[in-house]
C-alpha cells in the first residue's frame, strides 16, 4: 500500500477457516516446513519444465503423483497440528510415526509402481495394505489442512464404497470387494492419482508460486495503489477501491478467504471510515473477493481444472467466463455506487489518494508478468504450468530489477516463495487427493450415475426445476469448503446431471462453479462473509445477508448463460452484443430497485417498477416466444421511470 493510504491494524482473533494459518510453530518446525515446502514446489516446477523427461526418469506420471503426495503428507504431519490451528511447539511422537509411515509407503509405491500396476488384478496383500494406509493418511491430512467438513465428506464416500450395497432403492451401490475398492481409489488412474491430483500438483502449484512472487515483488501493493488512484475520487470511492483491488488480487490468490484477509485489512477499515456501516463494508469485500475466483484470466486456478475436466483448451474456458464475470462486477459496482448515493457517502479524502501518474509510472512494469502469461497461453500455446513459470520469472525480474514505490524485491524473498508456496498448497494437494478418492468411489460403486439419474427424475424433465435443485445442492455442498474443493466436487456430482439433460458441458460446469462460489457468501455457512465480518468487527450473519443482496446478480447470471449461450460468447457477434446489452440494462434496473435510489430516494411502487422492468430485460431470447417483446417492454419501463424521476427532481 502506498504510504499515502493508511492501514488499520487487523482485529484480534483468528479469521475463520483461513486455510493458510496453521498454529504458531517453533523455529525447528518452521525450518522443517520450509524445507519440505520448497521440495514440494520444486517437484511441481520440475514437472512443468519436463525435467523428469530430460533426466530420463519420467516413468509413470502416477509414480510422480504419489511421490508428490508423500511430500505433502509429510509436510501436513510436520507443520499442521492434530488440533487445528493449535500452537506447534514441537512435533509429537505420533506425528513422527505418521511422517515415517507417509514417507515409507509413498516411497514404496513410487518406486514399485510399474510392478504394482501390472499386478493390481492379483491384489497382493502388501499393495492392498499400502492402498489402505494411503487413504487413511490422506483422510487425516485433509482434516488437518482443510478442516472437518471435507474430512466428513470423504469419510461418507469411503463408507458408502464399503457398505453402499446395503442401501435400498435407487442409490444402492455395487457390492465391491474391500481390497479391490481400496486398490481402485488409491492407486488406479481413475482414483486418487487421476485428473484432480494432476492439476493440483502441477498447474495449481505453479500459479500459487506465481502469486506469491508477484505479491513479494510489490505487485499486490501496486494493484491496491492503482485502485485507490483510479477510484478514490468518485462517490463511495472506498468501496470501489475494494472492488477493483479484490478483483485483481482475487483472480490470482485462488482463495476467497485469503483474498478477504489480505486486501480486506486495508479496504474494510477504509470503507468504514468513508461512511459504510461495518456489515456493509464486510459484505462488499466478501462479494468482491469471491468474484475473483470467477474473473479471467486466472480464475483462482479453477479454469485450469475445468479445462482438464472438459478436455478443452484453457482459452475456451477463459473466453466463456468473460461476460458472466463482467456482469458480476458491474452489478457490484452499481450496487455500491447507488448505496453511496442514497446514504451520502462521498469520495476518499484527497490526502489519501496517490497521484495516478506517479503510481502508474512506478508500477506499470507489473503488467509485464500478465502479458507474459497471456502470450504464453494464447499466442505460444504453452501449457498453463509452463506459462505460469514464465510469468513468475518475469515477476522476479521486475521485482528485483525495478521494484515498486522505492523498494526492490530481495533475493531472499524469491527463495522464501518456494517454501511459502509449498506450505500453502499442502491443503490443495490433500483436496486433490480427496477428490480423486471420491471420484473413484462414484465410479466403482455406480453412485455417480445414480445421483445424476435421481436429480433428473426428481426434476421430472423440467430444466428450470433441475437448475434450481442443482443450485441448492451446489451451495449446500460448497458450504465451508475452499475454492478448489468446491469445484472438484461439483464437477463430479452436479455438472453431469445438467449435461445429461442437454445443457452444454461448458455451461453446466460454469453453473456449478458459480453456485459453488456463492456458498462462500450465502448464510448459514458463508466463510468469505464471516472472514470479512471478523476483519470488520461486526455480526457475521448480518454481513452474510448483506453480501447476498450486493451479490444478487450472481444468483441469476448462471441461469441466464445456461439458456443463452451468447453470454458464454458461443453465438454470432450481433447476438452476443444484444444479449450482453440486455443483461447489463436489466442488472442496472434491478439494482436501482434494490438500492431504492437513482436521482433521489425512490418509493416502494417505483422500486417495484424498476425491479419488474429489469427482470423483463433479463428474460433470454431463447426461453420463450416473444422474449424480444418482453425485453423491449422492460427497457421502455426502465427508461420511462428514469425520465419521470429526472423531471421530478428538476
Amino acid at each position: 500500500m502506498s504510504n499515502a493510504v493508511k492501514q488499520d491494524p487487523a482485529p484480534p482473533g483468528p479469521v475463520p477457516d483461513d486455510p493458510d494459518a496453521p498454529g504458531i510453530a517453533a523455529p525447528h518446525v518452521k525450518i522443517i516446513g520450509a524445507i519440505l515446502g520448497a521440495i514440494l514446489t520444486c517437484g511441481s516446477i520440475a514437472e512443468a519444465l519436463d525435467l523428469y523427461q530430460l533426466a530420463g526418469i519420467a516413468g509413470f506420471i502416477e509414480q510422480r503423483l504419489v511421490g508428490m503426495l508423500g511430500i505433502a503428507l509429510v509436510l501436513a504431519f510436520a507443520v499442521f497440528p492434530a488440533r487445528i490451528k493449535a500452537p506447534r511447539p514441537h512435533i509429537p511422537w505420533y506425528d513422527w510415526i505418521a511422517i515415517a509411515v507417509s514417507a515409507g509407503v509413498c516411497f514404496y509405491v513410487t518406486w514399485q509402481y510399474a510392478v504394482i500396476f501390472d499386478n493390481l488384478h492379483a491384489r497382493p496383500p502388501e499393495v492392498v495394505a499400502s492402498a489402505v494406509i494411503i487413504v487413511l493418511l490422506v483422510a487425516e491430512g485433509l482434516r488437518r489442512t482443510a478442516g472437518k467438513v471435507l474430512f466428513i465428506f470423504m469419510s461418507f464416500f469411503i463408507l458408502f464404497g464399503l457398505y453402499g450395497h446395503y442401501v435400498p432403492g435407487q442409490f444402492e451401490g455395487r457390492d465391491v470387494d474391500i481390497d479391490r475398492m481400496f486398490l481402485y481409489i488409491a492407486l488406479d488412474p481413475n482414483g486418487l492419482v487421476g485428473i484432480p491430483m494432476v492439476v493440483s500438483t502441477t498447474i495449481v502449484i505453479t500459479f500459487v508460486f506465481f502469486g506469491h512472487l508477484l505479491e513479494a515483488s510489490g505487485g499486490s501493493k501496486f494493484f491496491t495503489d492503482i485502485s485507490v488512484a483510479l477510484m478514490g475520487r468518485y462517490r463511495g470511492g472506498s468501496s470501489k477501491i475494494a472492488i477493483s483491488a479484490s478483483c485483481l488480487f482475487g483472480s490470482i490468490s485462488g482463495s476467497a478467504v485469503s483474498n478477504v484477509v489480505s486486501t480486506g485489512v486495508i479496504t474494510i477499515p477504509m470503507m468504514k471510515r468513508g461512511g459504510y456501516p461495518a456489515h456493509v463494508a464486510g459484505a462488499i469485500e466478501a462479494v468482491a473477493s469471491t468474484g475473483g475466483q470467477l474473473m479471467p484470466p486466472i480464475m483462482g486456478a479453477a479454469a485450469f481444472v475445468m479445462a482438464e475436466f472438459l478436455q478443452v483448451p484453457y482459452g475456451d474456458v477463459v473466453i466463456a467466463a468473460i461476460v458472466p464475470a463482467l456482469l458480476y462486477y458491474i452489478t457490484l459496482f452499481i450496487q455500491a455506487d447507488l448505496y453511496a448515493a442514497r446514504h451520502g457517502i462521498s469520495r476518499v479524502e484527497e490526502d489519501l489518494i496517490p497521484a495516478r501518474g506517479r503510481v502508474f509510472r512506478a508500477g506499470w512494469p507489473f503488467i509485464l508478468p500478465f502479458v507474459v502469461l497471456i502470450v504464453g497461453l494464447f499466442s505460444l500455446n504453452l501449457r498453463p504450468d509452463t506459462s505460469a513459470l514464465a510469468a513468475a520469472l518475469a515477476a522476479v525480474i521486475v521485482g528485483i530489477g525495478i521494484g515498486y514505490d522505492g523498494a526492490r524485491m530481495a533475493v531472499a524473498s524469491v527463495f522464501r516463495a518456494f517454501s511459502t508456496t509449498g506450505i500453502a498448497v499442502t491443503q490443495i494437494v490433500m483436496i486433490g487427493a480427496m477428490a480423486g478418492i471420491v471420484i473413484g468411489v462414484l465410479n466403482i460403486t455406480g453412485l455417480g450415475f445414480a445421483l445424476t439419474q435421481a436429480l433428473i427424475a426428481i426434476a421430472a424433465g423440467n430444466l428450470f426445476l433441475l437448475l434450481i435443485m442443482a443450485a441448492i445442492v451446489s451451495i449446500v455442498l460448497g458450504m465451508g469448503m475452499p475454492t478448489l474443493g468446491v469445484y472438484l466436487l461439483l464437477a463430479t456430482l452436479v455438472a453431469p446431471s445438467l449435461i445429461e439433460v442437454g445443457v452444454p458441458a461448458m455451461a453446466a460446469h460454469m453453473f456449478a462453479l458459480y453456485f459453488g462460489m456463492l456458498s462462500m457468501i450465502t448464510p448459514p455457512v458463508a466463510i468469505a462473509a464471516f472472514a470479512a465480518a471478523t476483519v470488520a468487527n461486526t455480526n457475521p450473519m448480518r454481513t452474510g445477508y448483506a453480501a447476498v443482496v450486493f451479490g444478487w446478480s450472481a444468483y441469476v447470471i448462471p441461469f441466464l448463460f445456461v439458456v443463452s449461450p451468447a453470454l458464454l460468447l458461443d453465438a454470432p457477434m450481433t447476438t452476443i452484443l444484444a444479449a450482453t446489452a440486455a443483461a447489463v440494462a436489466g442488472i442496472w434496473s434491478v439494482s436501482v430497485g434494490l438500492a431504492g435510489h437513482l436521482f433521489a430516494n425512490l418509493g416502494t411502487a417505483v422500486r417495484a417498477g424498476y425491479i419488474a422492468s429489469g427482470l423483463a430485460l433479463l428474460v433470454p431470447a431463447a426461453v420463450i416466444d416473444g422474449a424480444t417483446v418482453i425485453n423491449l417492454a422492460g427497457a421502455a419501463g426502465a427508461a420511462g421511470l428514469s425520465v419521470l424521476g429526472r423531471r421530478a427532481r428538476a
